[in-house]
């Protein structure tokens, strides 16, 4: 599976920047998508995950975003996206989006955010 990413840019403190995924298959077999980040010199860590796709999706959230992001599939456009609120600096980053079939992982080329203080 192919991952385009789009969406990051440079935002202040406090503002919001929506995040899409797009794969090259449906995500109609797809069993799993999902956000990860990596910060300058930290390991790349998992953000929120929408697992069982193809029957509208569960999703689940790293602790550290406490309700300020929102990951979602639109079928219809067959795009994952990440809403993210109240976005803080230490939220700067380069995001990854996955995808998982069956066992098989596969990843975008990542998006930069940058939040400023």
């Amino acid at each position: 599976v192919t991952l385009v990413e789009s969406g990051g840019g440079l935002v202040q403190a406090g503002e919001s920047l929506k995040l899409s995924c797009i794969p090259s298959e449906s995500v109609f077999f797809i069993n799993e998508m999902g956000w990860y980040r990596q910060a300058p010199g930290k390991q790349r860590e998992e953000v929120a995950r929408m697992t069982s796709v193809p029957t509208g999706g569960s999703p689940s959230y790293a602790d550290f975003i406490q309700g300020r992001f929102i990951i979602s599939i639109d079928a219809a456009k067959n795009t994952l996206h990440l809403q993210m609120n109240s976005l803080k600096p230490e939220d700067t980053a380069v995001y990854y989006c996955y995808a998982k079939v069956l066992s098989r992982m596969s990843w975008g080329q990542g998006t930069q955010v940058t939040v400023s203080s």
